[in-house]
């Protein structure tokens, strides 16, 4: 009896270390489930992340391009603005902070890889392969800036000539309207005449005329007075109206240039010929009596 009790609690006691360790095993299955779930969740993450920071950085290189044809339409344009130039440098500039950004990610990512063991050749060249393109995306960007510095250089310079041949034609412009003032004031000048129409006592009072016994008249001699004179444009002088039913020209005019005409009972002088009629002089006296 005692023999079979003895038996039955060794049976009963490797029944209940079969069941443990039954147990222990099926803790340990699920443990290693579980951290093969979180890893392939960390890893499925990671990919995806990855696949971000592709789109990324194709953004980033068609970004690129577009910058690269702007500044190169705009090195071609004489009217393009500072703050046109000053919006391109932002723009490389922010993509020169993206490029970083996402070089950091790549890193981050890349070291989060290296300890998986998800972790494939094909995840590898992926990443050494979006590093390259970071790389040149970088040494695109150091390009365009080096173009834009040369252009804003470039841009300096035609702003100095500018300013030089702006400061040029201006002088020349101030020197040319002095040209034409002056010459319109000589031409002015060369085409005043004056002409004087009074009564034989009136011009004698004015001495523009002087008379004597036995003596010619002698005109203009002497200190006239310049004011009895109504002064006119040679030009645009056609017609006098003289006021009076008698008129004699005492001045030199030459014949054939002029004619005396009437208009209701008064005389009219008509110059017919302005370059002949001021030919000889500059001044016309009329006696009107």
């Amino acid at each position: 009896m005692k023999k079979f009790i003895a038996l039955s609690l060794i049976a009963v006691v490797g029944l209940a270390s079969c069941n443990s360790n039954r147990d222990e095993q099926a803790k340990a299955d699920q443990a290693r489930e579980q951290a093969s779930r979180e890893e392939l969740a960390t890893a499925v993450a990671d990919r995806d992340q990855l696949l971000n920071l592709v789109s990324e950085i194709n953004q980033g290189m068609e970004q690129i391009k577009q910058l690269e044809n702007i500044l190169t339409v705009s090195n071609n344009i004489p009217g393009e603005t500072a703050s046109q130039r000053d919006q391109i440098k932002s723009d490389i500039d922010a993509i020169q902070k993206a490029l970083q950004e996402r070089r950091e990610k790549l890193a981050e990512l890349e070291k989060k890889l290296s300890s998986s063991n998800l972790t494939n050749n094909n995840l590898r060249q992926t990443i050494s392969s979006l590093r390259a393109q970071i790389d040149s995306q970088a040494a695109e960007i150091v390009s365009l800036k080096d173009n834009l510095g040369q252009a804003q250089q470039r841009i300096g310079k035609l702003d100095a000539a500018v300013d030089s041949l702006t400061t040029t034609v201006t002088a020349v412009t101030d020197e040319r309207n002095v040209a034409q003032e002056e010459s319109v004031n000589l031409a002015n000048e060369l085409n005043t005449c004056y002409y004087a129409i009074g009564s034989k006592s009136e011009l004698k009072e004015r001495r523009i005329i002087e008379t004597g016994f036995l003596r010619k008249t002698k005109l203009l001699k002497g200190d006239f007075d310049q004011s009895f004179f109504t002064t006119a444009d040679k030009r645009t002088l056609t017609r006098i109206a003289l006021h009076s039913k008698k008129a004699e020209i005492m001045t030199n005019q030459p014949e054939g240039s002029y004619i005396i005409d009437s208009d209701n009972g008064q005389k009219v002088l008509v110059i017919t010929n302005p370059d002949a009629f001021w030919s000889l002089t500059n001044y016309l006296v009329v006696k009107i009596d």
